[in-house]
């Protein structure tokens, strides 16, 4: 059968992948590319990742619709009206928004826009930026709300949108609709058909794309049947008219008239359309020509859900339901023999070859061309070669242009062939070629060039042995394209590009001689070799050469320059084995006049393995010093070096210290240092930056041992700065001071914290310096100002003493001036330094000074000075006032009016002389000194002082202190009782301020002393005085009343009038003093008239009063008769509210009548509702409604009627106009059982539901039927149907019933109710009935299965087979299993495609098994297991259908384990199966094919077993010979000979063959070991035998393997001479005939004609061969003859092709190893 043009192939499925049946469908699960499958399910988004071989993804996710991205992991979910879109990679939300009306069709148009459909539009939303969704245009007409859009498409340009969908046409068709719809002009034109697709083609003649429209159109009523049209879309009129073609007709199977497709997809790669139509029809469209070339049924399902692959071309495409994931794709060999052998369109076959390059129309092509060249049209003809791909496009071709001869005035043929090529694409090898030698040849180089860029030649080294005469450069980048290393190489050395040479050949891995090319270059191009030598040696994977051996030859050569300039690129890496080649590059250039460079590579550190010690020696030689001293490690060679330090670069010199040890460094530096002061400063240098390292100590030690003091004070100066050790500090101060810089000692001494101040100090005292400061900062720094003072004075140096205190130091003057009054100095010498200090000198410590030495009125010419200053030191006025109070000058004016001094001071002072000049100081400190005050008034009684204080001082601190008891003091103290006296009758009576009375009494209040505050208040109100009438006293009064003595407060309010009465009453009320009377009568008195004037306040009081007594008192009749009294409605009403928390119902609902407050409705309702008094109730509710519009107070009214069974007025008032809550009042009603009352209720507002339930409990199940019919609600639908049930008024039951089973959650309640009451036969007829319902349901069906099952099980078969589709297959099984109603459950099983348990059923229940049956499931199972067991079981159970039954598992179970089975079985089951186990010997199986041979042995049937041995050897041929080697029967031991023989056990098989004198046997498996001895042994064992005819027969079987010498032994040992002459001729034969050959063989070539001559010629001319110039290739290498021997001068190239070069060896100088050609 002929290959189709379509390849077609279930690629997965994914129901195997897990995703359920009924996810798989349209909206469902999407595929926007061959990356994702998305399918939505119920709680769980699956993502299946194709390019990771269908790895399954499983999220948590709830979403009516999700789609992937085609390009990246982004997914979009929908869910309503929302939308979000995710990254998957990133974990994160991109965007999100919330669409105004549902969404019906959304599709991914790009990777970075989603199309959303509505009912009215289309959307675009870009996932870019934080864009919502933007209307792109409006739904045509004709796809208006009633089409189910399925696809959506924009072009590539993204200026046209197309959109489809199909409707429900006349006579059940499907009609399609589409919409196209310009962008850019804002236009839609109505299409009639399915699908459509855009698509970019190119088109011959055309420079720019055409983006065309690929669409299926049929009219709604299909007189022009399904056409295919072919449009292009959005271009330009300018550029010519748009690309169009004829609509050409689909060809529709007859059978598929009412099929339409459902999806066009465009074959990208290959320019061709898929049309998938509903009936599984795949149509294949060219889409230049608008043909179809193809049509066939592909699936029985419908795709809903299709998608391209551009990488292949393929379409992939989901079938509904199943899940089977197709891809279709073009069968590009089969396609034009389709066409021209099917199709016979020889025009669209030739077309597509050469669009697409496909094989198959060789023969069109040829004919064509044929035609065309006959016709003389030679443009076409080449168009048709250029367009055939590589049919024509052959030397034939070319040499059939070249015969055509040139038209006058036209170009030759043969050029417009190669112009039509070159226009089309490039030109291939041979092609390339022909048209390189005209060029060439009307020297046009330029055009080569020009080709070669735009890559239009083939590159071959053929078209660059062309060009190479005219163009080097070009002709190497022709090898190099071509990949011809060696003339590529050869280029490269005749342009002098040598550095490029090893890199290239590293990099295509093309080998040869390095060695003897660098040879030839060293005397002819030394800068090449070294260009050359440095490639080799930096080449990719290490050097190419030996690199000693490459500097040798450099270095033979003189070259000392580009040895060195090769040395350093070779030994750049700087490795250890390098450290020989190292030293030497140094050498020769320093022993070879050239140090500067061997000291420009040593100080560029690129070398660090040679030799050091001898470099460095031959640096020593060269006057190398510092260079030489760098390389010596020994003290004693770098001490003999540094002789010459003056020769050195100091700074050399001090960097060279670093590179020695501590020891070493000290050593040299002390032998520098011996040599004289020249090398002081470099010493002092070293010392400097070294320092750390040396260690400061053992450098000083070195300086001073070489009493070098002022290199060391150059050295401690540069360091002591920075130093810490205070060692350093000393030695620079001595040192200093040695050398006369006593400025700088002073400023280390002043500016140092790091030396030992006794150490400085003593140094400076014995040095006795002329100039003590440095001293002085010493002792002044480190408080060494005694001995400072005492060595001044001792030295006579006073004036330093007055220098000290005056400019260094002013603050320690008390102590110089303690110091010289225990030298007893001069009383007028330290008057004189006190008033130079002046002000500066601190004052506490001159005083404390002065004072402990008796010495302080020395002070007060100082201290009066410094008071005239202005001085306000406290310290200064202090020790003024003692003396001034010593002395008796005026001390009290002193203390009154001074305003500086410190009262903590002179007030102890003045103590011990007079107690009230301490007062007086204690009280000038303005409350510091209270604590003072308050112990010296105590203790000297001045009692009225301190209370005069007291209460000018205004401090309730200070008051606490004073009146507040102490912490554990029980007794009374007898002074705080004089001072209270004292205040009371004395300070407080004459003070006229308010202030200082309000502190009083606040204080008095807080030390908790309210009997004394009870009279100090009487005393001030009640007594007359200028606080009587403060409101603050008398609330106040009152106050302390309360607390201290509740039986005045009556009094007092009487007496008193100006008090806040409200704030007095709520405090008498309070828990803490329950005074009810004093309240009531406080809110009495101030609620009359002359108390207060407004009514409201007055009302407010009234309010109050009787708050009292409803509230406190608990006297309901008083709060009653108060309210008679007073007759004021807030009044009532807080008397309404109180008798209504007291559950006085009654009473209260009058008390708010009177008040016509309705406020309280709801305690009142729901206080009445307990106390159950509707009568009363009533007229407040009425009252009540008058104010109020409230839900609750018409509710409780109308519950009120019910519960008076007052009706008529209720359901007045219910028509009426109300705010009622009629529901939940009837539900009240109804659950209290006044059901007459609800019945009214719910008639009123139509709760039908209700309404029924109320005919129910009042047995009106006519009319509770009736109301059920009018509520339609399922649950009213059950209860009445179980209330007529109840009453066994069945056909009312059945009709209630009927609704209730349509909806599946409520059936298993009615079947429950029913059963109960044991009304079996109604409940089946009642199901029967509900099949008949129009939206009856699969648990309608199911449960009346389950009935049947248990009722009736005569019908249940029955109802399987016709109700299978709409059963719940698993509850129904249940049933049948648990009423043992066996084969209907196999056939729910099998209709369920539950093979496994229909299989174990039939297994396990005798009377459900049927051979037809459980044969058709058997191979449909999944579990493999099952099938072993079917295995076992028809062994047991059904021995004589075992076979039929393996020949159905044949193709699916494991043939090793079951015969294992059988064999477990025991042997009848092997018997049993042998028919089985011939019929899968074919598998070659070990098991099998050992189990027939065991079967064929114990039937000694040898000619099976030989047959089974010769075509299936997949069995243990060892064990088998071994057992068969000793059957009794002859066939059976040849048997086993010859499994040995095929197992190469030779040995074996000939023993076995000689026992049984098989003699052929034992020759041709002799001959087939081809073993020498085993074949000797065998013929001398026929010698042996006498078996001459074996003899024979042996040496003419093998002669192949038997040395002649052999033969001729044997033959005359044993008298065989004629035996062996056939075996000797045939070797004479054979001998003969491989002479001969070998003669023609090694016979001289025959000479070459004229034509290799010339080319040997032209090669021998290019330059290489007689100017000196080195020539890779020569010789053999181009195909010509050895050049002849140069002239005298030139290189002999001779030799070349016979030298051999030995290993290790570099081969003679001007020659090349294998005539100059590289390895390959």
């Amino acid at each position: 059968m002929a290959a189709v043009p379509i390849v077609f192939s279930e690629a997965l499925n994914l129901q195997q992948l897990g995703v359920p049946e009924g996810s798989i469908k349209h909206g469902l699960t999407s595929m926007s590319s061959d990356k994702w499958i998305v399918s939505v399910e119920p709680s769980q988004v699956t993502l299946v990742d194709l390019q990771n071989n269908a790895a399954v993804t499983r999220r948590p996710i709830q979403a009516e619709a999700a789609i992937m991205n085609p390009e990246s992991n982004v997914l979009a979910l929908r869910s309503g009206t929302t939308l979000q879109i995710f990254n998957l990679d990133a974990k994160a939300k991109l965007k999100s928004h919330a669409m105004t009306e549902p969404i019906v069709f959304w599709k991914w148009t790009s990777a970075t826009n989603l199309a959303l459909v509505t009912a009215g539009a289309v959307y675009h939303w870009s996932t870019e930026g934080d864009s919502a969704p933007v209307k792109a245009f409006d739904r045509h007409p004709s796809i208006g709300p009633n089409t189910q859009i399925i696809n959506y498409h924009v072009s590539p340009d993204q200026k046209w949108c197309l959109i489809g969908g199909i409707s429900a046409g006349a006579g059940g068709t499907v009609n399609g609709n589409m919409q196209l719809y310009s962008v850019e002009k804002k236009v839609s034109q109505p299409l009639q058909g399915h699908a459509g697709a855009f698509h970019t083609v190119r088109l011959v003649g055309r420079e720019d794309p055409a983006q065309v429209l690929v669409f299926h159109e049929r009219k709604a009523d299909g007189a022009d049947g399904h056409k295919l049209y072919v449009m292009e879309v959005g271009r330009d009129p300018a550029k010519g008219p748009a690309f169009r073609l004829a609509p050409t007709a689909i060809p529709v199977p007859a059978d598929a008239g009412a099929d339409f497709p459902v999806s066009l997809v465009v074959d990208k790669k290959n320019d061709l359309a898929f049309l998938l139509t509903k009936m599984g029809y795949v149509y294949m469209f060219d889409i230049h020509s608008g043909k179809t070339m193809y049509r066939a049924k592909v699936t029985q399902e419908t795709v809903f859900v299709t998608c391209g692959q551009d990488s292949t071309g393929a379409v992939f495409g989901i079938t509904v339901r199943t899940g089977k994931v197709i891809r279709v794709q073009l069968n590009g060999p089969a396609l034009v023999p389709y066409i021209t052998t099917t199709l016979r369109d020889n025009d669209l076959a030739i077309k597509v070859a050469g669009r697409l390059g496909l094989p198959g129309a060789e023969n069109l092509y040829a004919a064509e061309f044929e035609r065309l060249i006959g016709a003389g049209q030679v443009v076409e003809a080449a168009k048709l070669v250029a367009a055939s791909g590589t049919a024509l496009r052959t030397p034939a071709t070319i040499a059939r242009f070249q015969q055509i001869p040139a038209q006058p005035g036209s170009p030759q043929p043969v050029f417009q062939y190669f112009s039509t090529l070159l226009e089309s694409g490039k030109l291939n090898e041979q092609e390339s070629i022909e048209l390189a030698k005209p060029v060439l040849q009307q020297g046009r180089p330029q055009l080569m060039e020009k080709w070669l860029k735009d890559d239009k030649l083939q590159c071959s080294e053929q078209l660059g042995d062309l060009i190479m005469p005219s163009d080097a450069g070009m002709a190497l980048s022709v090898y190099l394209r071509c990949q011809c290393h060696a003339k590529a190489i050869n280029c490269f050395v005749q342009r002098g590009e040598y550095d490029k040479i090893v890199p290239y050949a590293t990099s295509v891995g093309f080998k040869m001689d390095y060695s003897s090319m660098l040879s030839q270059l060293l005397f002819n191009n030394p800068q090449g070799a070294l260009d050359l030598a440095k490639g080799l040696v930096n080449a990719e994977g290490g050097p190419l050469i030996d690199i000693q051996a490459t500097a040798e030859a450099f270095l033979s050569s003189n070259r000392i320059q580009e040895t060195t300039a090769f040395l350093l690129e070779a030994l750049k890496d700087n490795k250890p084995e390098h450290a020989y080649l190292q030293t030497k590059l140094l050498e020769i250039n320093l022993v070879g006049g050239a140090p500067q460079v061997a000291d420009a590579i040593m100080q560029n550190g690129i070398l660090t393995h040679y030799d050091r010690a001898h470099v460095g020696k031959l640096c020593e030689r060269a006057g190398m010093w510092q260079r030489a001293a760098e390389h010596y490690t020994e003290i004693s060679d770098i001490k003999r070096v540094f002789k010459n330090s003056h020769q050195m670069n100091p700074e050399f010199v001090v960097e060279f210290f670093g590179k020695l040890n501590r020891e070493q460094s000290l050593a040299l530096l002390k032998d520098m240092m011996s040599r004289g002061p020249s090398n002081m400063q470099v010493c002092v240098e070293v010392a400097k930056k070294y320092h750390d390292e040396l260690g400061s100590e053992d450098l000083i030690q070195v300086f001073e041992s070489n009493k070098a003091s002022e290199g060391l004070y150059y050295y401690l100066g540069a360091i002591v700065n920075f130093s810490e050790d205070p060692h350093v500090h000393f030695k620079y101060i001595q040192a200093a001071c040695q050398l006369g810089q006593f400025k700088e000692a002073e400023r280390v001494c002043r500016d140092s914290n790091i030396y030992v101040p006794e150490e400085v100090k003593e140094y400076l005292k014995n040095a006795k310096l002329p100039d003590p400061r440095p001293l002085i900062h010493v002792c002044d720094r480190f408080d060494f100002v005694d001995e400072l003072t005492e060595y001044l004075y001792l030295n006579s140096l006073l004036q330093y003493v007055e220098v000290y205190v005056t400019k260094v130091s002013p603050a320690k003057t008390p102590q110089v001036v303690g110091k010289l009054f225990d030298l007893g100095a001069n009383e007028d010498f330290i008057k004189r330094i006190l008033m130079a200090v002046g002000s500066a000198c601190p004052v506490d410590e001159m005083v404390e000074c002065a004072e402990t030495r008796n010495r302080l009125r020395l002070l007060q010419p100082w201290l009066e000075a410094r008071v005239a200053t202005g001085s306000t030191e406290p310290g200064t006025h202090n020790a003024l006032g003692k003396i001034y109070i010593t002395l008796n000058r005026d001390p009290k004016a002193f203390l009154t009016n001074n305003m500086f001094y410190d009262p903590k001071v002179l007030g102890p002072y003045c103590e011990s002389l007079d107690p009230s000049l301490a007062f007086v100081a204690y009280k000038k400190g303005a409350g510091e000194c209270d604590d003072e005050l308050i112990a010296i008034s105590n203790t000297h009684g001045l009692y009225r002082d301190l209370a005069k204080y007291l209460v000018e001082r205004q401090d309730l601190d200070l008051w606490a202190k004073v009146l507040n008891k102490k912490e554990g003091e029980e007794a009374e103290d007898p002074n705080r009782r004089q001072l209270i006296d004292q205040i009371v009758e004395w300070a407080l009576p004459e003070s006229t301020s308010a202030d200082e009375v309000s502190v009083t009494v606040k204080a008095f209040m807080a030390a908790d002393l309210p009997g004394e505050l009870i009279t100090l208040l009487e005393r001030i109100i009640l007594q007359g005085s200028d606080f009587s009438d403060n409101k603050n006293l008398q609330n106040l009064l009152i106050l302390t009343a309360i607390r201290a003595d509740s039986t005045r407060v009556a009094s007092y309010i009487d007496q008193l009038d100006n008090f806040d009465a409200k704030d007095i009453a709520l405090i008498c009320v309070s828990e803490s003093h329950m005074l009810y009377e004093e309240a009531f009568t406080i809110y009495q008195k101030f609620s009359r008239p002359e108390f207060t004037e407004d009514k409201d306040d007055q009302v407010e009081m009234q309010v109050s009063a009787i708050g009292v007594v409803v509230d406190f008192l608990k006297d309901l009749d008083r709060a009653k008769t108060y309210a008679t009294q007073v007759d004021e409605k807030p009044v009532w009403s807080r008397l309404g509210k109180a008798q209504l928390e007291e559950k006085c119902a009654a009473d209260a609902i009058e008390s708010f009548i009177n008040a016509e407050d309705p406020s309280e409705y709801v305690m009142v309702c729901a206080e009445s509702n307990e106390a159950e008094i509707w009568d009363e109730l009533i007229p407040y509710l009425k009252m009540a409604r008058k104010a109020l519009q409230e839900n609750l107070l018409d509710t409780e009214l109308i519950y009120a009627f019910a519960k008076t069974n007052n009706l008529t007025e209720m359901e007045q008032f219910v028509n009426g106009p109300n705010v009622a809550n009629i529901q939940n009042i009837g539900d009240r009603c109804f659950d209290e059982g006044l059901y007459h009352a609800s019945k009214i209720l719910f008639s009123s507002i139509n709760n039908n539901s209700k309404l029924a339930l109320c005919h129910i409990n009042l047995e009106e199940y006519r009319e509770a039927v009736a109301a059920a019919t009018k509520a339609n609600n399922v649950s009213t639908w059950k209860q009445v149907c179980f209330a007529c049930l109840r009453a066994e008024e069945f056909r009312l039951a059945a009709t209630c019933g009927l609704e209730v089973i349509k909806y599946p959650d409520h059936v298993d309640e009615v079947v429950a109710y029913y059963s109960d009451l044991g009304h079996f036969t109604h409940l089946v007829s009642l199901f029967e009935q509900g099949l008949g319902l129009e939206d009856a349901h699969i648990g309608i069906f199911t449960e009346l299965g389950i009935l049947y099952t248990k009722h009736v099980p005569d019908k249940v078969m029955e109802h399987c087979k016709v109700f299978f589709s709409k059963l719940n297959v698993g509850k129904v099984v249940r049933a049948c299993e648990r009423a043992r109603l066996f084969p209907p459950a196999v056939y729910l099983y099998m209709a369920d495609k539950q093979y496994d348990n229909a299989v174990k059923v039939m297994m396990e229940r005798a009377p459900a098994w049927e051979n037809d049956l459980f044969l058709d499931s058997i191979t449909k199972v999944r579990n493999a297991e099952i099938m072993y067991k079917a295995v076992s079981f028809y062994l047991t159970t059904h021995p004589t259908l075992f076979t039929r039954l393996m020949e159905v598992l044949e193709e699916n179970i494991d043939h090793s384990r079951a015969v294992n089975q059988l064999r477990r079985t025991g042997d009848h089951a092997l018997q049993l199966g042998q028919d089985y186990l011939k019929s899968v010997q074919k598998l070659n199986l070990s098991p099998v094919n050992e189990a027939l041979n065991e079967l064929y042995v114990d039937d000694e049937d040898y000619e099976s077993l030989r047959k089974s041995i010769d075509s299936f050897n997949n069995f243990n041929m060892i064990a088998l010979a071994s057992k068969l080697s000793s059957h009794e029967l002859l066939e059976f031991r040849r048997i086993s000979a010859y499994v040995y023989r095929c197992n190469k056990k030779w040995s074996q098989s000939i023993e076995l063959s000689k026992g049984d004198r098989m003699w052929k046997d034992c020759i041709d498996t002799a001959n087939e070991s081809a073993d020498a001895e085993i074949i000797e042994n065998i013929l001398r064992f026929f010698c042996d035998s006498s078996e001459k005819e074996c003899f024979c027969a042996a040496l003419y079987t093998c002669f192949s393997h038997v040395s002649p010498d052999l033969a001729l032994e044997l033959g005359w040992v044993n008298g065989y001479t004629h035996y062996i002459v056939p075996f000797f001729m045939q070797t004479f034969k054979q001998t003969h005939d491989r002479l001969k050959k070998l003669e023609e063989r090694t016979a001289p070539p025959k000479e070459e004609g004229n034509v290799q001559d010339a080319v040997a010629g032209t090669y021998g001319n290019l330059g290489g061969f007689g100017n000196g110039m080195l020539m890779i290739e020569n010789g053999g290498g181009m195909g010509g003859m050895p050049a002849p021997m140069p002239p005298h001068g030139g290189i002999d190239m001779s030799g070349f092709a016979g030298a051999q070069q030995q290993p290790g060896m570099m081969p003679p100088q001007g020659m090349m190893p294998n005539g100059g050609m590289p390895h390959m």
